[in-house]
């Protein structure tokens, strides 16, 4: 296989994992999205400083990242963003030729960077190590998008921790609210190449594996996703809602009645406002 070959396969726009941030709020979100039927792991340690706890899905997971009391200037560029969900994240089989490849694309990236985090597990404390390439920060409004390289996936997705009372078995819809949505979705095809955008009711998407990554205008999203979404006050883009795929509607609609969370119905099945989910509006879809 050439090189060009190969670098157009190693960054096809599959999703990798989603980050929602909650800066000091570590304990707060993590007791919610438990209430909301999430199964997450223990708190995770970054070697950059950062914390979290994740939500292990089938191929792809979701991050609450935040900072533990003392650490709030440890990695201060993430904090900079608010209060939500600030991460959209593609796989990256090979760090070092998606970094090449971007870079021959003009698209703004930062060199691969290393880090770790201690995974506790039955037979001891081990390292799951990971490489990221962002994209220079200034080209995505309130968040980031990069590329993640798992060197031990294997400390990741773990049967364990892929069963969750909710019924969740992956991600489906990724949303953006942006004002000029074909200028925010530029850039993505930029990183993965054209033909990548569709058009679709108020906006445009793409899809990302089995996701799909959807960018619309503040009033297509408030009237797909019945207005549960945060819109965002100075008209800058946000990244405002996340659909989960379920078996069945029944499994997450009595986690939410047995928890007294309240949820509507919508186009796609049912969803929780993001007064109830860290800044997030949650749908679930069958």
């Amino acid at each position: 296989m050439s090189d060009t070959v190969a670098a157009l396969d190693q960054i096809r726009p599959v999703l990798d994992h989603v980050v929602i941030n909650v800066m000091g709020e570590l304990d707060a979100a993590a007791a919610q999205y438990t209430r909301l039927g999430f199964q997450l792991t223990e708190r995770g340690h970054h070697t950059l400083g950062s914390s979290n706890n994740l939500a292990i899905f089938g191929h792809d997971y979701l991050e609450l990242l935040g900072y533990l009391p003392g650490r709030e200037t440890q990695r201060a560029d993430l904090w900079a963003h608010p209060a939500g969900l600030t991460g959209l994240v593609f796989k990256s089989v090979d760090a070092d030729l998606v970094y090449s490849t971007l870079k021959a694309r003009d698209v703004p990236v930062q060199p691969p960077m290393s880090f770790a985090r201690p995974v506790a597990l039955p037979d001891g404390t081990h390292d799951a190590r990971f490489k990221v390439i962002r994209v220079s920060g200034e080209q995505v409004e309130n968040g980031r998008t990069f590329f993640c390289h798992h060197d031990t996936p294997e400390l990741v997705w773990r049967p364990e921790w892929q069963r969750h009372r909710n019924g969740v078995t992956g991600i489906a819809e990724f949303v953006i609210a942006a004002q000029n949505p074909a200028r925010t979705a530029a850039l993505y095809e930029q990183m993965f190449g054209p033909g990548l955008l569709a058009q679709i009711t108020g906006g445009v998407s793409f899809r990302a594996g089995a996701a799909t990554v959807l960018v619309l205008q503040p009033d297509a999203v408030a009237a797909r996703y019945a207005g549960a979404a945060l819109q965002s006050g100075d008209g800058s883009d946000r990244m405002v809602a996340l659909v989960f795929k379920v078996a069945s509607l029944d499994a997450p609609r009595a986690v939410f009645d047995a928890a007294s969370i309240a949820y509507q119905s919508y186009a796609g099945g049912i969803i929780v406002s993001h007064q109830d989910a860290a800044n997030v509006a949650l749908g679930f879809t069958v």
